[in-house]
C-alpha cells in the first residue's frame, strides 16, 4: 500500500509526543517510542480494528505492549486515535500522581489499554491467553467472533524465559491470529544485546511453529511493515513473529543506537535538534497538527463503522438463535441476580462418613460448577491426574478443536499464570490453573499482576504442606503461604475440609475483580461433623469460631489441615475443664474485611492464651497470636519421610497442641 503524504508526519508526531511526555516528566523510556513509532503507526493505520468510542467492543483486535516501558508510545497512539477519556492534558501529566498515563500501562486506568504490562515477557504470554480466548469463543459462536491479537515486544521480552514457554504453547495450538511485532534494535539497558543475547531468533521461533518474517528497515520503510502484517494475517495456520529491525532512539543526533536513549529523558537540547531534523517546530511541545489528527481519524472512523456493522450482525444472530443468545449472556455477565442461588444449589455436600483430600473434593466441585456455568474453564501444568482439576464431561482444547473447557499447559507454570490472566483480560471466561503449591514461586509474577490489574483468575495449588512427605523439602511448601499473603488485593484461601472447599468456591464465584489462590491438601482429611461444629458457611467471612465458647480462656487458631488437629486438642482440653474456642482462619484477607465487632467475637482481645497452628512459616501470625501466645509452625525446610512422620517431627500433633496450650500462663 502507498501511504499518504501525511504518514511520515504522523510517525514523527508520535515520536515527539512520546519524547515530550518523557521530557516533561523527567522520567521514562524514549528509545523504544522513537524506534517503534513506524510499526505502531502502520498497525493502527491499516490493520488494528479498535473503536475509540467503544474501547470494550468485544470483537475488537487486542493490542498488548509487552515492552511496557515504552508506554509513552501507546498513550500517543491512543490520544491520536481519539480514545474517549484521554486528553492532551493527560499526556502532559505522564507519570504524575493520579494521571491516566502511568509509567507502565495499567489495565482499567487508561481507555484502550488491554493489559497491565511492564515486567518483560508477561505481555507475550497474556496475548497468548487472549488468542486462546478468541479461538474458544469462535468455536462457540462461529466466524462472527473473528479478531487478531497483536503484541509489540522488545529484546528483553524475548530474553525472558516466559516468552519461550508462551511461544511454545502458541505454536503447539497453532494460534494463527496471534501476531508478535518484535522491535529488534539490538540494544538493552546495559549496552548492545550481543553481550548476552546472540541466538538466532528466526530459527528459535520457527522451531516453535511460528511463521517468521523480517523487516530490515523498520525506521522508515512503512510499506515493508505493512506487507509483513498483511502476510501474517493471511498465515492463519501459525502464529506470526515479525522481526522489525529498528534504531533505538531514532533521530536523536547523539543518542540514537545507544543504550543512553533507553531509560532516561533525552534532554531539551537533544529534542530540539530532533524536531529540527524532522521538519517540526522545535519551540513547540506536544504539537499535533490537524492533518495528523485527520490521518488517524480516517482509520478510526472506518473502525467505528466496522464495530457498528458487527454489532448489528451479531445482534441478528443472537435474535435468531436463543441458545447462542443465552450462552453469550452467561459468558459475558458471568452470573445474574440468581447467581448465589445457582451456586448453592449445585455445590456438592460432603458427609463425614469417610476422609477426603481437599484436592479431590475440589475436583468434584469444579466439575459440578462447570456443568452449570460455561464460563468456568481451566487447566494444569501437566498435573491434572494429581491436582484432580480436569473438568469431567468437558473436552480438552487442541489446535483443531477449541470447543472444550480443559487446557493442557504442559510444564510451563510461569506462562500458565500469565496465559490465564490473558484469558481474563479478553473476557468471556473465568479461568483457573493448577499445580503443586511448592511451584507457586514460578508463578508469582502473574499472580502479582492479576492482583494489581483487578483480574479474577483462580490459582489452584495442591500438595500444600509438609504432609507431602517422601518427596522431601523441594516439594514441601514452607514459606509460600506467607509470601502470598503479603501481596495486596490477593485472596488466599486454605479450607479445612471438603465442605469448606465448596464454600470457598461459593465465595470465589460471588466475588469478581480479585484473584484467588486456593490452597489444598494432598492427604485425606476428616470431613468435619457440622452437627457438632459451626457451619462451613463461616468460610464466607474468612474466619470464624468453628467451636464456640461464651467465655474462652484459650484460643486455638488454625487453618487448613491443622483445623481438625485443633478440634481434637480442644476436646482433650475441655475434658480437663478448660474453656476453649477454636478459630478457623480460612482467609486472612476476607476476615480482615469483616466488621471489627465480628472479628473481636472470633478472636476476643481479652484472651491472651492463644496457640496458632499452621504447617508453614510463622511469619505474619504474630498479629493473631499476640505477645504472649505461641505459634506451632514450620520455620525450616521439611524433610523426606512419610507425611505423618514429618508432621510429628515438627510438632503438628494433638498432643503437642495440648501441651503448648497448657504450658501458657
Amino acid at each position: 500500500m502507498t501511504f499518504e503524504k501525511t504518514a511520515q508526519k504522523s510517525v514523527n508526531t508520535i515520536r515527539m509526543l512520546a519524547a515530550d511526555m518523557i521530557q516533561k516528566a523527567n522520567s521514562g523510556h524514549p528509545g523504544l517510542p522513537l524506534g517503534a513509532a513506524p510499526m505502531a503507526y502502520v498497525l493502527w493505520k491499516n490493520h488494528l480494528r479498535v473503536a475509540p468510542n467503544d474501547a470494550c467492543w468485544i470483537n475488537r483486535d487486542r493490542f498488548v505492549l509487552s515492552a511496557g516501558h515504552g508506554s509513552a508510545l501507546l498513550y500517543a497512539m491512543l490520544f491520536l486515535s481519539g480514545f474517549r477519556g484521554l486528553t492532551l492534558e493527560d499526556l502532559k501529566n505522564f507519570r504524575q500522581l493520579g494521571s491516566k498515563t502511568p509509567g507502565h500501562p495499567e489495565f482499567g486506568m487508561t481507555p484502550g489499554v488491554d493489559a497491565t504490562t511492564g515486567p518483560l515477557g508477561q505481555g507475550i504470554a497474556n496475548a497468548v491467553g487472549m488468542a486462546i480466548a478468541e479461538k474458544m469463543l469462535s468455536a462457540r459462536f462461529g466466524k462472527i467472533i473473528d479478531h487478531f491479537t497483536y503484541v509489540l515486544a522488545g529484546d528483553g521480552c524475548l530474553m525472558e524465559g516466559i516468552s519461550s514457554e508462551a511461544a511454545s504453547i502458541a505454536g503447539h495450538l497453532k494460534l494463527g491470529k496471534l501476531i508478535v511485532l518484535y522491535d529488534s534494535n539490538d540494544v538493552s539497558l546495559d549496552g548492545p544485546t550481543n553481550i548476552t543475547f546472540t541466538e538466532d531468533i528466526q530459527k528459535r521461533f520457527e522451531s516453535y511453529g511460528f511463521h517468521v518474517q523480517t523487516v530490515q528497515n523498520g525506521d522508515t520503510d512503512l510499506d515493508a511493515i505493512d506487507k509483513a502484517l498483511t502476510n501474517a494475517k493471511n498465515e492463519t495456520g501459525k502464529p506470526s513473529l515479525i522481526i522489525v529491525k529498528t534504531t533505538i532512539g531514532y533521530g536523536s543526533p547523539n543518542k540514537a543506537g545507544k543504550s543512553s536513549s533507553h531509560g532516561s529523558p533525552l534532554g531539551a537540547d537533544e529534542i530540539y535538534q530532533i524536531k529540527q531534523a524532522f521538519g517540526m517546530d522545535p519551540d513547540k511541545t506536544f504539537a499535533v497538527d490537524g492533518d495528523v489528527l485527520e490521518d488517524f481519524a480516517k482509520s478510526m472512523n472506518r473502525n467505528i463503522r466496522l464495530a457498528r456493522k458487527w454489532k448489528k450482525e451479531f445482534g441478528e444472530i443472537l435474535a435468531n438463535d436463543s441458545g447462542k443468545a443465552e450462552l453469550f449472556k452467561e459468558l459475558f455477565e458471568q452470573g445474574s441476580k440468581d447467581l448465589d442461588e445457582k451456586i448453592v444449589a449445585i455445590l456438592p455436600k460432603f458427609t463425614n462418613e469417610k476422609k477426603i483430600a481437599t484436592r479431590t473434593a475440589n475436583g468434584e466441585i469444579v466439575s459440578k460448577l462447570a456443568s452449570v456455568f460455561p464460563w468456568i474453564i481451566g487447566g494444569d501444568a501437566d498435573l491434572s491426574c494429581s491436582t484432580k482439576t480436569a473438568i469431567k464431561g468437558k473436552e480438552w482444547i487442541s489446535a483443531d478443536d477449541f470447543s472444550g473447557s480443559n487446557i493442557h499447559f504442559g510444564v510451563r507454570e510461569h506462562a500458565m499464570g500469565a496465559v490465564i490472566n490473558g484469558i481474563c483480560y479478553h473476557g468471556g471466561f473465568r479461568p483457573f490453573s493448577s499445580t503443586f503449591f511448592s511451584f507457586v514461586d514460578y508463578m508469582r509474577p502473574p499472580i502479582r499482576l492479576a492482583a494489581l490489574a483487578g483480574l479474577d483468575p483462580v490459582f489452584i495449588f495442591t500438595h500444600d504442606s509438609l504432609a507431602v512427605g517422601e518427596d522431601g523439602p523441594t516439594h514441601q511448601p514452607v514459606e509460600q503461604l506467607a509470601s502470598l499473603r503479603c501481596i495486596p488485593r490477593l485472596n488466599v484461601m486454605r479450607p479445612a475440609d471438603a465442605n469448606e472447599t465448596a464454600e470457598a468456591w461459593h465465595y470465589i464465584l460471588s466475588h469478581k475483580d480479585q484473584p484467588t489462590v486456593l490452597v489444598l491438601t494432598r492427604q485425606d482429611l476428616p470431613v468435619i461433623d457440622r452437627t457438632k461444629y459451626e457451619s462451613a458457611e463461616g468460610v464466607l467471612r474468612g474466619g470464624y469460631a468453628i467451636l464456640k465458647n461464651d467465655k474462652p480462656d484459650i484460643l486455638l487458631i488454625a487453618t487448613g489441615s491443622e483445623v481438625h488437629l485443633a478440634l481434637e486438642a480442644a476436646k482433650l482440653l475441655i475434658s480437663e475443664g478448660k474453656n476453649v474456642q477454636v478459630v478457623n482462619i480460612v482467609s486472612r484477607e476476607i476476615f480482615e474485611k469483616q466488621p471489627k465487632a465480628y472479628r473481636k467475637s472470633v478472636i476476643p482481645p481479652a484472651v491472651k492464651r492463644r496457640v496458632v497452628i499452621e504447617a508453614a512459616s510463622s511469619f505474619g501470625w504474630e498479629k493473631y497470636s499476640g505477645i504472649s501466645g505461641k505459634i506451632i509452625s514450620a520455620d525450616d525446610f521439611g524433610t523426606s519421610a512419610p507425611g505423618e512422620t514429618v508432621l510429628q517431627k515438627y510438632g503438628f500433633t494433638v498432643e503437642n497442641i495440648v501441651k503448648t496450650a497448657k504450658a501458657m500462663k
